[in-house]
């Protein structure tokens, strides 16, 4: 079935990015070439996992054309605050852009990480993770996303056990954290919600 995509572009290296200490005291700001060139430099950014109602978590495939970690799967919607934008208008902003909805979020933890991808660059992150439940249509866009699916929260754990370098760093050690220390704030699914299709 054909999909509708947008192809937008909405990501731009010109970004203006919110530099901040390990404590998320903002210290300047750079560009997201800048801050995401060599190592890195620490700047604020947040994570989303959206379900759908039958429970399923929104996985989506980072487009080929994306400097970092091109190709691999990820969480529903990863991206920055820009300069001047608190997370709750970022959030909404960025799930638009890439997903074609918004739904209500739930912050859940906060943890700072490095990951290099070679020589192309580095994620050097102080990230904010949600957790939100929607059950409306996905309009992805071509320049973000490959392909897009929902699966079932076991079903991701042997994934990742089986075949863990299809899947980003950071999605890995969010996942981790989330089916441990915060399993019981997952959404879980409802018995009155149809289970919606996949991609």
């Amino acid at each position: 079935m054909a999909e509708d995509r947008d192809p937008r572009v909405v990501s731009f290296d010109s970004e203006r990015l919110i530099l901040v200490d390990a404590a998320d005291r903002e210290i300047g700001f750079a560009t997201k070439a800048d801050a995401h060139a060599g190592k890195g430099i620490l700047h604020r950014a947040f994570s989303l996992f959206v379900f759908n109602p039958a429970g399923e978590l929104l996985l989506q495939q980072r487009a080929p054309g994306k400097p970092l970690w091109p190709g691999y799967w990820a969480n529903s919607c990863c991206s920055h605050p820009r300069g001047g934008e608190n997370m709750e208008v970022a959030t909404q902003r960025r799930l638009s852009e890439e997903l074609g909805f918004t739904c209500g979020l739930e912050y859940l933890f906060k943890f700072q990480y490095h990951a290099e991808f070679g020589a192309s660059g580095s994620e050097t992150e102080l990230c904010s993770v949600y957790v939100g439940t929607s059950a409306a249509p996905v309009r992805v866009n071509d320049t973000e996303i490959a392909a897009w699916r929902y699966v079932k929260p076991e079903a991701l754990d042997r994934e990742i056990a089986d075949t863990p370098e299809h899947f980003t760093p950071w999605l890995k050690l969010e996942w981790q954290r989330l089916r441990g220390e915060f399993a019981d704030r997952l959404p879980r699914a409802s018995a009155s919600s149809p289970r919606q299709r996949e991609a």
